[in-house]
């Protein structure tokens, strides 16, 4: 795993606009070369202004497969953990195996002794993985009062 880069540019257009990533994270408009840079820079401004944020996972040979990390959003009241890999990595472990890293690290690295992860209810894939490495379903929420409910998973170090 490693920092996202200007040359992740078509992987990050090609991840933002998978069909999976749309309908369970959203869309955030990333189209072009240009989108895709400035969505870079805004990752790059996370590690700086938060001192962590969202890796991009690789395999072995180098072939980019998906992102992980952790992010502050103001609606939450703790660092959420979070993941997308493209669809042909999805079911095979990699992302369970990302996001136990990214949770053990930002335990031991970054100091978080919480962390906390959004989950739209229809996604059972995301829910099944967020309690394999630890984290607890603890209620529906709403990021906004226009949002539809979301499931809130905590995990926090005893």
């Amino acid at each position: 795993m490693r920092w996202l880069a200007d040359e992740d540019t078509d992987f990050v257009i090609r991840l933002l606009n998978d069909k999976s990533f749309i309908d369970n994270i959203g869309d955030r408009n990333v189209r072009t070369r240009d989108d895709a840079l400035k969505y870079i820079a805004k990752m790059r401004a996370s590690y700086v202004a938060q001192g962590f944020g969202f890796f991009l996972v690789e395999s072995s040979s180098g072939e980019k497969m998906g992102i992980c990390g952790v992010t502050h959003r103001e609606t939450l009241s703790h660092p959420d953990i979070g993941f997308a890999f493209l669809p042909e990595f999805c079911g095979k472990g990699f992302a369970f195996e990302a996001t136990e890293a990214v949770k053990k690290h930002a335990e031991r690295e970054w100091g978080l002794k919480k962390i906390v992860a959004i989950v739209s209810q229809g996604n059972l894939s995301s829910r099944k993985l967020l309690e394999k490495v630890g984290l607890r379903f603890e209620s529906l929420i709403r990021l906004t009062p226009d949002d539809d409910e979301i499931e809130y998973y905590v995990w926090e170090k005893n």
